[in-house]
């Protein structure tokens, strides 16, 4: 930025040099800091609940054995257990015969029930003797269902302890865990001096300390009433997008909350404003001098503030090297 609208009347070797900001229009948000630990929104660890022997899927997608980190999707078989002595035991194809004879007993019956060719005794009994049969089914079913692990939902496997092929595998035993955390959640607590300003739907900007550049958008999906007597603080739930899984489960994060916002408005950094006499100052470049102007306040967040009054859009604010500056100094602007 050039210095020659300063004016020519300036001592340019005794002038201090300074750093100035032409002052435009922003957008600034207000908002709460907090800090915590992200979940997924659906963990699901399987545990053996039948003994077996352990053998490990192929997954389709990949031509290779299930691995930690592969995707997976809903009802996709990632491990078998093999228990011939159970299986017998189920006798579920005795049980998948009795099912289908007495549905078509039942269906019989009805037929002749509606003709007046057998009693509702008759019926019924028929209709029990289904009922009964169906449920043994279905129970060979889950029994059997406990030597197949499938993903529950589209997610990720984040845990799958090594076993060797045909090991045995005993009650108890965690087989594979899956998570979808394309949403996290996390639990806050707050001071309890903020609850008037923390409302459900707040907008919240979540970063991991790890990965600054990347800040992902959440909102406040909960709020306590109550404040904690020991802490002072009531809890907070929020909820995450996380489509394109930048955070992991676990992980440390950054929360701002937005309590307050405007699309325009006067916006000047933090660090500029000095306080004298109780006033809060800042300092203008206007024909080679610094003018000091006292301004009030608004919006604010760590690192930017609005202002209310004393500044104009188009002026120019020094932001560096005001410290040592008093009202009509003389300045030469460097940039």
């Amino acid at each position: 930025m050039s210095c020659e609208d300063d004016g020519p009347d300036i001592d340019v070797e005794s002038a201090i040099p300074v750093e100035a900001l032409r002052i435009e229009p922003k957008p600034i948000s207000e908002y709460v800091f907090a800090t915590g630990t992200v979940v997924a929104e659906k963990d699901a660890l399987l545990k053996a609940e039948q003994s077996g022997y352990y053998q490990l899927e192929i997954n389709s997608r990949t031509g290779k054995t299930f691995a930690m980190g592969d995707t997976v999707r809903s009802g996709d078989l990632i491990v078998s257990l093999k228990n011939p002595e159970f299986v017998y035991s189920v006798q579920f194809d005795s049980k998948k015969i009795n099912y289908d004879v007495s549905k078509r007993e039942f269906d019989k019956q009805k037929s002749l029930y509606d003709k007046g060719g057998v009693t509702l005794r008759e019926l019924a009994n028929a209709e029990q003797d289904h009922i009964n049969a169906r449920y043994a089914y279905d129970n060979a079913l889950l029994q059997l269902g406990k030597l197949k692990f499938e993903a529950p939902y589209d997610g990720i496997l984040v845990d799958l302890p090594f076993y060797s092929p045909g090991s045995k595998i005993d009650v108890g035993s965690i087989i594979v865990r899956v998570m979808d955390y394309s949403t996290l959640h996390t639990e806050i607590s707050l001071p309890g001096k903020d609850m008037g300003n923390i409302e459900v739907g707040d907008l919240v900007m979540a970063t991991n300390y790890s990965q600054p550049e990347d800040t992902l958008t959440g909102v406040v999906e909960q709020v306590s009433p109550a404040v904690d007597p020991d802490s002072r603080t009531f809890k907070v739930g929020v909820e995450i997008s996380n489509d394109s899984l930048i955070l992991r489960p676990g992980m440390f994060v950054k929360l701002d909350i937005v309590v307050d916002s405007k699309d325009s408005a006067i916006v000047i950094p933090k660090d500029v404003i000095l306080d004298r006499r109780g006033s809060k100052t800042v300092f203008v470049v206007e024909k080679g001098v610094a003018l000091e102007r006292q301004i009030e306040t608004g919006l604010s967040n760590p690192d930017e503030v609005e202002v209310i009054s004393g500044l104009e859009a188009e002026e120019r604010l020094v932001v560096r090297g005001f410290e040592t500056l008093r009202n009509r100094s003389k300045i030469k602007v460097i940039k």
